[in-house]
């Protein structure tokens, strides 16, 4: 098991931590704003585990569901499970026992954030086989990236305002955005496997979709800056996210591949700064 520590550690992308990032800042923002920059550390302590081992679940199940498809990938060609250095059901068996953990995390939590990660674990599971027939996969990607903000607030509040459903529908403009950059990487190779992405739906107009996207995704953040009063600190985080989709837009304008995975990389530095004006305006504000 030693041995092939390393190997599970590859399966669940422990070497590539930006998924778990994008993960993490909309749900951050979620928390912060539910408690009113106020989270107890123990909920904080529960949330980013939380995530982090349903993030990793989701890349093992992601991986078994696209075992046949990888091979014929230059990127994902030597994965565990494509090389077959992983068999299918360990990959399967190590999903379930993180899936497992991160549920026996909430425990302490009310019913309602119960109950919603049951919906969580469905969302995650059955993202990767929307790429069989969904032509925008990425939409249903962002539900499944962003439900830990209604849960956020169902943890802090007992109950999911109109608040929450609006930054996740953010979350699910965002994701398309970046995921879209990221499927702009493996574009040809998703032509001969047969595959659906938002990056073949959009076609010439990718790019186009893309910066649509991050703007109704910040114009959403606008939308709650104003209806929670949120001070000069904020609105400063809130530009820098904009100079970062203003940057995105120069590394894919002419959609080379390695310049659209660097701008889908970039996106951490976007949710991150997002997430510093909403933790600065509470932090200075009391």
């Amino acid at each position: 098991m030693l041995a092939r520590l390393p190997l599970y550690l590859r399966l669940v992308r422990m070497d590539k931590p930006i998924g778990s990032l994008l993960l993490l800042w909309p749900m951050l923002n979620a928390l912060w704003i539910a408690s009113s920059g106020r989270p107890s550390p123990m909920l904080l302590l529960i949330f980013v585990l939380g995530t982090l081992l349903m993030r990793s679940a989701g890349c093992a199940i992601n991986d078994y569901a696209d075992r046949d498809f990888d091979k014929h990938v230059k990127r994902t060609e030597n994965r565990p499970i494509t090389s077959g250095k992983i068999a299918a059901w360990e990959a399967v068996a190590l999903a379930a026992a993180l899936s497992l953990i991160a549920f026996l995390l909430i425990l302490p939590l009310n019913t309602l954030t119960k109950e919603l990660s049951v919906f969580t674990l469905f969302v995650a599971g059955s993202y990767p086989f929307t790429k069989r027939f969904f032509a925008i996969p990425q939409a249903y990607l962002g539900i499944a990236f962003g439900f830990g903000i209604p849960m956020a607030f169902a943890a802090v509040q007992d109950r999911m305002p109109p608040l929450a459903w609006i930054m996740l529908a953010a979350n699910v403009f965002w994701s398309v955005a970046y995921d879209t950059e990221y499927a702009m990487v493996d574009r040809d190779d998703d032509i001969k496997i047969g595959i659906r992405t938002s990056a073949l739906t959009f076609g010439r107009f990718d790019v186009v979709a893309i910066m649509l996207c991050y703007a109704v995704t910040l114009g959403i953040y606008v939308w709650i800056g104003l209806m929670l009063a949120f001070g000069a600190l904020y609105w400063i985080g809130w530009a820098a996210a904009v100079a970062c989709a203003v940057y995105h837009y120069t590394l894919i304008k002419n959609r080379e591949r390695m310049l659209c995975f660097a701008a889908f990389k970039h996106n951490n530095w976007l949710g991150g700064v997002l997430f510093a004006g909403i933790a600065a305006h509470y932090a200075f504000m009391r």
